[in-house]
């Protein structure tokens, strides 16, 4: 099975928690030994700025070449 989980700092580790739908289906218990795969998984930045209009050529010089 797969799941997307954050990491949290417990003393000087990091833990993940595994999501209850998994560990009814899996049939884990505490003390259980089991194997964890680890991909990072980046950021999307879509939709970041929302409403915020694309420059444009007057806007990359101003402020530049007024006194």
């Amino acid at each position: 099975m797969e799941a997307i989980t954050k990491t949290r700092k417990i003393g000087g580790s990091l833990m993940v928690t595994i999501p209850r739908n998994i560990v009814e289906k899996e049939g884990l218990i505490e003390n259980q030994i089991i194997k964890i795969e680890i991909e990072k998984i980046r950021k999307s930045g879509f939709g970041l700025h929302k409403g915020l209009v694309p420059f444009t050529k007057e806007d990359a010089f101003k402020g530049q070449l007024e006194k």
